[in-house]
């Protein structure tokens, strides 16, 4: 919860606020907190033989359900026994070829990076050794996550905790230089008895935040969602799982009830608050905005399973958190309402279902969650987020969808595994549903909706070598060559009387422009009357007729309509008019005589002469026949 005065309060006033901070924590600190176990059993050395319980780490991925056999090694440098410092180049293996069961001290460095160091080493489990006698505690990841801690993620190998007599003993045994016989120190992790397996139906709980500022923590509630939402759906569709979400607040004790810090991190009156979500009262979204958020997803759950479709609740929060994220300023009502039209949810009973948040009242919907968020059972209090309950017990580890599924699966009586539990490779099919939420070209048929394991993805498609961008939610469109081939790129197009106008372009790669004679933003054209409007046919004497695309000018008094120059000329002139016409027309006339009779005598003349001189070279003309005559018949004679 963040803590801040503002203004120029006394010292009185920040006392006070501190005293409010503690008196909504003061549950956490009082709350009955369940460290779940598993069992270690020693089979060699005989000496150490036996039983002994170990606490499962909240990080790494715990084997529910299952064992693991492994030779137990400590560190023979006294520097690297608590397993805070990398060790280079050196990997753990035993003499039998097990796999190993790296054994640490407690103390010098968080939990986690002890476990991430042993596995960078090769170990497949990591037991780490209390270095006081006291009661097993549950090894948890840093509240803090800061950017070097980017590891954490990355742990896959088991880890727990045991006592520090028993991890002295597997110290010395496993340590010949503390006296151990060299005998191979071998262990059974055992997690079989770790998860309840009662029946052949799974119940299980989330307790989550619709907060999305809240660094890794809420990143990883987020990914979680996605990833598992598949595997949710299957289970509650086939009647195997019962699923549950729920959400942690706090009360605002009465004295503070008027202070700005329960004003802003609470609703009716005091009565269910969260902490502010960027830790700044002054700015952002309140702590109220979560509360109410919050509110409105159990609702969409309690909708959801009263329409026999509890699963739409995944999609919900995994759509939710995509599309009306804090950071772009879209954690609003109106953003969550488009998402629970989306998903088909009747909006009415949703906000029945939430009732007035402003009211000085209790809501039956948030007091059973705090009533239900203390332990009962075998089950201890909901104190942390985010936090996984199966079959009544706490899940701990990584938040991970495969980790999940294999815990969950572990909460099924022998030989009841549903098939989702025996093959990674499974279709939700939720685009057969509504079409899951996403978007579609009714015209064409074309969705945004696309099937995976985890669950379905609204994401635009590439139709045809045609890309479609958009968020995939409530628009994609064309883009890009051919885009006018696909659905007329999603802009305007009407056909009337044979004839078709479209305000998508193939020059344009992206928009939509309305053709010329209309108007409007491409998606939707309006014919434009360009006679009304006085766009054309605006000159004296005209009458305009508005047609669809287009118009029809005429002209009165005989006069004819030049559309390139929006006017109307006569087409009967005046004397004057005719006289100078019939003088340009005489002059182009005789101009024309003219140029005839030069061609005739003069130009065709010139040319006779010339084609007869050509001529003259190589055909004999009459003349040359007459004078060469005597002289061939003389030649003829002599041969």
């Amino acid at each position: 919860m963040a803590l801040h005065v503002h203004g120029h309060g006394s010292r009185l006033a920040a006392a006070a606020w501190a005293w409010l901070a503690v008196s909504m924590m003061a549950s956490l600190a009082s709350a009955r907190f369940i460290v779940e176990k598993n069992s270690v059993k020693v089979l060699s050395p005989r000496s150490l033989r036996g039983h002994h319980e170990a606490a499962i780490a909240n990080y790494g991925i715990p084997e529910y359900g299952g064992t693991l056999t492994g030779v137990v090694l400590y560190p023979e440098d006294p520097k690297l026994a608590t397993g805070c410092g990398p060790f280079g180049d050196k990997k753990f293996r035993s003499p039998s070829g097990r796999p190993v069961v790296l054994l640490v001290d407690r103390g010098g460095c968080y939990f986690a990076l002890k476990t991430w160091n042993a596995q960078l080493a090769g170990a497949a489990a990591v037991l780490v050794a209390d270095s006081a006698d006291e009661p097993l505690l549950t090894m948890d990841s840093p509240e803090d996550e800061t950017p070097d801690m980017a590891f954490l993620a990355n742990i896959t190998v088991p880890s727990a905790l045991v006592t520090k007599r028993f991890g002295d003993a597997l110290r010395r045994a496993a340590s010949p230089s503390s006296g151990g016989s060299g005998e191979e120190v071998v262990v059974r992790l055992d997690w079989r008895e770790s998860m309840p397996h009662p029946d052949k139906r799974v119940e299980y709980e989330f307790w989550t935040n619709s907060n999305d500022e809240c660094g890794p923590r809420c990143d990883e509630q987020a990914a979680f969602v996605r990833a598992f939402r598949g595997h949710a759906q299957l289970l509650e569709k086939g009647g195997y799982a019962l699923f549950t979400p729920h959400y942690i607040t706090w009360f605002c004790p009465d004295a503070f009830l008027d202070t700005p810090q329960c004003k802003a991190q609470c609703i009716n009156r005091g009565r269910y608050c969260v902490p502010d979500p960027d830790r700044d009262l002054a700015a952002g979204y309140d702590g109220k905005d979560v509360v109410v958020e919050n509110l409105r997803q159990l609702c969409v759950h309690r909708v959801a399973n009263a329409s026999s479709r509890p699963w739409v609740w995944w999609d919900y929060v995994a759509d939710y958190h995509l599309r009306c994220s804090m950071k772009e300023n879209k954690y609003t009502r109106r953003c969550a309402e488009d998402v629970v039209r989306s998903l088909g949810l009747p909006m009415d009973m949703i906000d029945k279902c939430m009732g007035d948040p402003d009211a000085d009242a209790e809501n039956d919907v948030l007091k059973t969650e705090q009533i239900v968020q203390v332990g009962h059972g075998t089950r201890g209090d909901v104190t942390i987020l985010p936090t996984l309950v199966i079959n009544n017990v706490q899940y701990r580890g990584k938040l991970e969808s495969t980790a999940v599924l294999k815990a969950i699966c572990a909460g099924f009586k022998e030989t009841t595994e549903p098939h989702v539990c025996l093959t990674p490779d499974m279709e939700t099919d939720e685009c057969l549903d509504n079409n899951g939420g996403c978007w579609r070209d009714e015209k064409t048929n074309i969705t945004a909706c696309k099937d995976t394991y985890r669950g379905r993805i609204c994401q635009c498609p590439v139709v045809g070598g045609v890309q479609y961008q958009g968020d995939g939610y409530t628009e994609c469109k064309a883009v890009g060559p051919g885009r006018c081939a696909m659905g007329n790129g999603g802009c305007w197009t009407e056909t009337r009387n044979g004839k078709t106008l479209s305000a998508c372009s193939g020059s344009d790669l992206s928009g939509c422009k309305c053709p010329p004679g209309f108007k409007g933003d491409g998606f939707h054209c309006q014919d434009v009357d360009e006679c009304s409007e006085k766009l054309a046919c605006s000159c004296p004497h005209c009458s305009c007729k508005n047609n669809w695309g287009g118009f029809d000018c005429k002209c009165g008094g005989g006069l004819m309509y030049i559309k390139s120059e929006d006017t109307c000329i006569a087409k009967n002139m005046s004397a004057f008019g005719w006289l100078v016409t019939a003088l340009v027309v005489s002059c182009l006339a005789g101009a024309g005589v003219a140029g005839y009779v030069f061609y005739k005598y003069r130009l065709r003349r010139y040319m006779d002469s010339e084609i007869m001189a050509i001529m003259a070279q190589y055909m004999p003309l009459d003349s040359q026949h007459n004078e060469n005559q005597p002289l061939r018949t003389q030649e003829t004679q002599q041969a």
